[in-house]
Order: C-alpha cells, then structure tokens, then sequence
C-alpha cells in the first residue's frame, strides 16, 4: 500500500504503513503550550436569535447552557473522536457574538501544556456548543443551520503558528 501524504507532502502520521489507523506515539514529543481558537456560527430565523438574546427560550438560558456543553464537549474530544490523545486542558473560554440579525458566533479556545495540541478540542467544544443551541432552540427553528465550524489559529508544537486567512 502507498504512503498517505499532506498537501504540503508530509507523511499523514494516523496511518502505518498498510493504511491502518493508529493512534501516533507522542511519547519523545517536547511538552509546550499549545493553544487552539475555533469558531462555529450557527444561521436562525431574526426572532429566534432575539428570543435568544432577551432570555426568552422555554427551556431556559440558552448561551449559559451552550457555554457549559462547550466546554464539556472540548473535554470529553478523546471519548468521542477515536485516534485523539486524553490531553490535560489547563483553560478553555467560550464566547458568544451577535454577527448579524440572523447569526450567532460561537468561539472556543482551548489552552494546555503538552506533546500535542488542542485544535480537536477546540472544534470539538464549538460544535457541540453549536449543537447545543440548536437543541434548545429546535421547537421554535428548526430551519436553524450550523453553517461554520473551522479552526481559527492555533500556536505551538514542531508546526507552529497557524492562522486562517479568510
């Protein structure tokens, strides 16, 4: 079997050498802060985001609620996502923003000091959070779209700096 590779020509590392998932061997990595920010937006009717923002929904404080399912879902990324490493999060924050009359922004960053980052956690904590708000909201919309999930920028390890250009 070939070798599986990047766009940029590296070697996809959660596959061995007959393409069989593995998880990688983190083991002789440097341990260094890494820190992941990801974003989700998810597109509703106008009066449902303002049912939102007035603290108008029957089942309760729909951001309170999102922000706590966030973050659990940034932590529990390694019960849920098969080849990610159980990491130790030293912070994760969750912000929310009115983008538009239709459109709520959901941001997560995700922080820790290790051998491998916290991009997963980070996409993890936004679409959960996403998911979140559309249950909360389902009775009332259910046309609500979850349009964006995308890791935003994230710093340290062997790669570095990454940031999203558009």
């Amino acid at each position: 079997m070939t070798e599986e590779h990047t766009d940029s020509g590296q070697r996809l590392t959660h596959l061995d050498h007959e393409g069989r998932a593995r998880m990688v061997d983190i083991g002789a990595k440097e341990a260094t802060e890494r820190v992941a920010r990801a974003r989700a937006q998810i597109r509703m009717r106008p009066d449902t985001l303002a049912r939102i923002r007035d603290g108008a929904i029957a089942k309760g404080d729909v951001l309170a609620v999102a922000q706590v399912a966030a973050v659990m879902g940034a932590k529990r990324t390694a019960d849920v996502i098969p080849l990610c490493h159980p990491i130790t999060l030293t912070g994760i924050d969750v912000e929310f923003s009115y983008i538009d009359d239709d459109v709520l922004r959901i941001e997560v960053r995700a922080r820790t000091i290790g051998q491998t980052g916290v991009e997963m956690e980070a996409l993890a904590g936004c679409a959960i959070g996403a998911l979140t708000v559309y249950d909360m909201c389902k009775a009332i919309d259910r046309a609500m779209t979850i349009e964006f999930v995308a890791l935003m920028e994230k710093s340290g390890g062997k790669s570095g700096l990454y940031r999203r250009q558009d």
